[in-house]
């Protein structure tokens, strides 16, 4: 199973340009410090941007979150980001002359539906400004 690393990059992004405003904060630095292509930073810049999470000006590196870190869940994040925002996915190739097979999709979606309910709420308790405080303590911590 392929994972996507979307949400967290584009939190990635989020916090590096909050913490680091007047740094360089280009496309290419940041992928930088994702370790990822800057194509790929762009286009989950323009996700955040086309979602109110991210504001940039043509032709500068310049981009900032569009509204405080403390109002940006990682809900928002997620549905910036995510095509698909289903948790978890049923198997839609089952064995229909199986009584197993033929009603596991329905009870498996039912179940789903639940987690997925669960999971967003959590997410939505949770700010992109918790994980730059998260950021931040642990920074200090290896200062100290």
């Amino acid at each position: 199973m392929k994972y996507s690393y979307k949400v967290s990059d584009a939190i990635h992004i989020l916090a590096y340009v909050s913490i680091v405003p007047a740094g360089n904060l280009s496309s290419n630095t940041i992928a930088e410090s994702i370790e990822s292509n800057s194509s790929v930073v762009r286009r989950l810049m323009s996700n955040l941007k086309n979602a109110g999470l991210l504001a940039s000006t043509v032709g500068a590196a310049k981009p900032r979150l569009a509204k405080p870190a403390s109002e940006i869940t990682l809900l928002d994040v997620f549905k910036a980001v995510e095509t698909n925002h289903d948790i978890l996915h049923v198997d839609p190739h089952t064995n229909m002359d199986c009584p197993i097979g033929a009603n596991i999709q329905k009870t498996l979606n039912d179940a789903y539906d639940r987690i997925q309910s669960a999971t967003e709420k959590e997410m939505q308790k949770i700010t992109v400004q918790e994980i730059i405080d998260g950021i931040q303590k642990r920074r200090q911590q290896d200062i100290s």
